[in-house]
């Protein structure tokens, strides 16, 4: 008991301390998310101030009324983003038939490589490995210029492949799960050996399923990666009809800041429905890949 109140100061600081940050890091987008059911007017109240003395330079003197819980909530900034302007909606699949095919090939070309790379070990494969670190440690506006020419020797630019084509190849993937997968005890794999299973088998039966804590966690970090890409849109597609909503967001209208925040909460919706759904599955790479060795 002496030892639970002598730390007990310790602990209320370190709540106090957790409870801020965690409350600053979620009001920006419970802010977004309340406000998108206000009324045009009602943003106008409490917002007008920002947008209309940005667009005219001048100094703005008073606060901003930050509300949480709207004064009448009304559905009027969905109902013009998903039936009276379909262009947003447009974006919103733009984006999804980008990042989708990304993800899933990504993935499954990285677990390939992590594999080979972690079970076939040899000079070359360690200095390549070297190699798919450095690209990994390298700015994406580096890389933005090459993807750029190969892109047009290949006739690809305005179209997405020259999005989907450097996607589905990115270092990063096979890096994280390389790291994972040596983690696995070697007991298991020279157990199926002898039990006659070939390398696909044990890649398909034991490397996969005890990554899969790391693989949901890859799938996450590459989605939030390429859901928020800006610059590739940008530098491939001419056309806008064809940019995906990542773009368009910074392209909304100022007037229409009511339907920004409606957007914004659309365009958050498969990231959190990613996270909750795996959660469990992100503790469990962290739980495991913190409990093997090799």
């Amino acid at each position: 008991m002496r030892k639970r109140r002598k730390h007990l100061p310790s602990r209320i600081v370190k709540f106090a301390i957790a409870s801020f940050f965690a409350i600053a890091f979620l009001l920006p987008t419970v802010l977004t998310i309340s406000n998108s059911f206000m009324s045009q007017a009602e943003i106008s109240a409490n917002y007008g101030v920002i947008f209309g003395s940005a667009a005219e330079g001048a100094y703005m003197a008073e606060r901003v009324n930050l509300k949480l819980i709207p004064d009448i909530v009304t559905f009027q900034q969905y109902n013009t983003v998903l039936i009276q302007s379909p262009d947003y909606l447009l974006k919103f699949w733009n984006s999804v038939l980008l990042v989708v095919p990304i993800v899933l090939i990504q993935v499954a070309v990285a677990s390939l490589a992590a594999y080979s790379f972690t079970r076939f070990r040899s000079r070359r494969k360690e200095v390549l490995f070297f190699v798919y670190i450095i690209l990994m440690l390298m700015p994406f506006q580096v890389t933005l210029v090459p993807n750029f020419i190969v892109a047009q020797i290949l006739g690809t630019i305005d179209s997405y492949w020259s999005i989907l084509l450097p996607g589905f190849v990115a270092p990063f993937s096979v890096f994280l799960l390389a790291k994972f997968m040596r983690r696995i005890p070697i007991s298991y794999i020279e157990a199926a050996k002898l039990d006659g299973a070939s390398e696909w088998q044990i890649f398909r039966r034991i490397a996969l399923p005890l990554c899969r804590g790391a693989l949901y966690a890859v799938v996450m970090l590459v989605f939030i990666d390429y859901w928020n890409m800006v610059e590739q849109p940008i530098v491939m597609l001419s056309d806008p009809d064809r940019y995906p909503l990542s773009v368009f967001l910074s392209r909304i209208n100022e007037a229409e800041i009511g339907v920004a925040f409606s957007v914004a909460t659309i365009y958050m919706i498969p990231t959190l429905l990613m996270f909750l759904h795996g959660e469990e599955y992100l503790i469990e790479g962290i739980t495991y890949s913190g409990g093997i060795k090799g």
